[in-house]
């Protein structure tokens, strides 16, 4: 990445008395970031039961490892689905639609009979997750305002967090039932949110960038005003998003708009793919390059694997009871949610890259530390291991701390700031898969892994992968703080960062040509 080109752009400095939150947008964050309770309780709530469907079932450890990681791969048909539907239906039904599908998801995996059944409520279960990773962060980085855009973006990840905790809890509370009620209570409790998710979300507001793509300016401007930090600052968005999505200046007239829009492609998602994919410019290609590497390295260190099998670790390094085991993956739910707080916070203020750096930093130095403690542990006697026990202990809740103060949150929040307005479903939905597939790559190895190479190979091997992801943020993400969402694609080299910069196209006669709407 160009330094000079990053240079060139000014800067949107913070003004020495930061503008109060807005109330409104903090609210619509809230609810649409909510939706992403679901993945972190099922995640961590898997970590406690699958040794109850373990024995209730008559599985194998192989099953077990194939059935906790598979709702990941799974999620790829909602996260891939999730950027067309949400151009089409828009963004607030698309969240609705995720919310009903995990529920049924919820419901088949609790009352489940068998490993089959089980497993086709996996199935069920990811495509929800899908829809919601995907549409969360959008939904919220286009109704929040810039000064507070880093704030909000983060939400879903702080709900990761909280349905991990939650998953933990949900293990502590009905682990001591009889083996076959304990793991179908432990997934029915799941079921519950969904159901307040999808109608909080009804009294959402649209996302404004959705509604000037369907040429409702009216209504888009009614959202703006209320989300904006000012008149004037509703105003200046409302003409950014205008010139993104190619609407000549001084048209108003919904009527107007939408005769306009139907002139071109892309309001519904149209050609995106072959933008992002087959023909993209130099920018977009590096957009999609920092969006896939930074969902690959935040998935590839082993964050899942720690937080799906804790339990194991636990008992690994000396913690054999399920009391004991089980509480201290409490402990890792708390510091991991604890810790998102941290960059919650921090994100406008500090900026995202030194936000990921640090985090990247710190999970190599707590990965290392745990791979050691773990091989001093195997190679003396329990009496002798007592601190290492401890230190393995420590270096995990380090660990999930460091993915949270960076890597957790702002994957989510880049990925959803860098792409172009009419790119930008589509390309969040192309992370959120490279994302999910890592996560399930990760989890359906891990049991196979360090049964291959030892715990503590597992964990030097996420260490060495975690270090890798450092040198990558390094060297190739741009700082995006204080930027519009329109002006992020100008860090990548871009001359124009509205929403089809640098995208060309083809007339019928092979000519290129702009993608800008023009009037008859």
């Amino acid at each position: 990445m160009s330094k000079d080109v990053s240079d060139e752009i000014p800067t949107a400095e913070a003004p020495a008395k930061r503008a109060p939150l807005n109330k409104y947008a903090l609210a619509c964050a809230v609810l649409a970031s909510m939706n992403s309770i679901l993945l972190g309780y099922d995640i961590s709530v898997m970590s406690g039961a699958q040794k109850f469907m373990k024995q209730d079932l008559k599985i194998t450890d192989r099953q077990v490892e194939v059935l906790a990681g598979i709702i990941n791969i799974y999620s790829l048909v909602g996260s891939l689905a999730a950027g067309r539907t949400s151009d089409w239906i828009g963004r607030r039904y698309t969240m609705v639609l995720a919310a009903v599908i995990f529920f049924a998801g919820a419901l088949i995996m609790g009352l489940a009979p068998s490993y089959a059944v089980v497993m086709l409520g996996r199935f069920v279960a990811g495509v929800g997750v899908g829809y919601a990773l995907m549409i969360a962060p959008v939904y919220t980085a286009e109704v929040a305002p810039t000064s507070a855009r880093g704030l909000l973006t983060s939400f879903p990840e702080v709900f990761i967090n909280t349905g991990v905790l939650l998953g933990y809890v949900s293990n502590f509370a009905f682990y001591r039932l009889p083996v076959h009620i304990s793991w179908r209570a432990m997934f029915l409790v799941g079921a519950v949110p969904p159901v307040f998710l999808a109608v909080g979300v009804l009294a959402m507001p649209e996302s404004p960038r959705w509604l000037v793509m369907q040429g409702r300016i009216g209504d888009a401007r009614r959202v703006l005003h209320k989300t904006s930090d000012s008149p004037a600052e509703a105003e200046e968005r409302l003409a950014d998003i205008k010139h993104a999505v190619g609407i000549p200046e001084g048209i108003s007239d919904n009527e107007e708009v939408v005769a306009i829009s139907r002139q071109s492609k892309g309001t519904h998602g149209e050609g995106v793919w072959r933008d992002l994919l087959l023909r993209p410019t130099p920018a977009v290609r590096r957009v999609l390059i920092a969006c896939l590497g930074l969902q690959f390295f935040q998935q590839a260190s082993g964050i899942d694997s720690v937080v799906l099998y804790s339990p194991r670790v636990f008992d690994k390094a000396g913690l054999h009871s399920d009391s004991n085991s089980i509480g201290a993956s409490v402990a890792v739910g708390a510091s991991k949610t604890l810790f998102i707080l941290v960059a919650t916070f921090l994100l406008d203020r500090v900026g995202r890259r030194p936000l990921l750096l640090t985090s990247a930093g710190g999970m190599v130095i707590s990965l290392v530390t745990l791979a050691s403690a773990l091989h001093v542990i195997d190679h003396r006697p329990g009496g002798e291991a007592t601190p290492f026990v401890v230190l393995s202990i420590a270096a995990v809740l380090a660990f999930v701390a460091s993915f949270s103060i960076g890597m957790g949150p702002i994957a989510w929040v880049y990925t959803s700031e860098i792409f172009p307005l009419r790119l930008r479903a589509q390309g969040c939905a192309l992370g959120t898969a490279m994302n999910r597939v890592m996560s399930g790559a990760v989890t359906m190895s891990f049991i196979s892994l360090y049964k291959a190479i030892t715990f503590a190979g597992a964990f030097y091997l996420y260490a060495g992968i975690a270090m890798a992801g450092w040198v990558f943020m390094f060297f190739f993400l741009p700082e995006t703080r204080g930027r519009s969402l329109e002006d992020t694609l100008k860090l990548f080299g871009s001359s124009d960062g509205d929403a089809d910069a640098g995208v060309e196209k083809e007339d019928g006669h092979g000519q290129k040509k702009s993608t800008e709407l023009t009037t008859q």
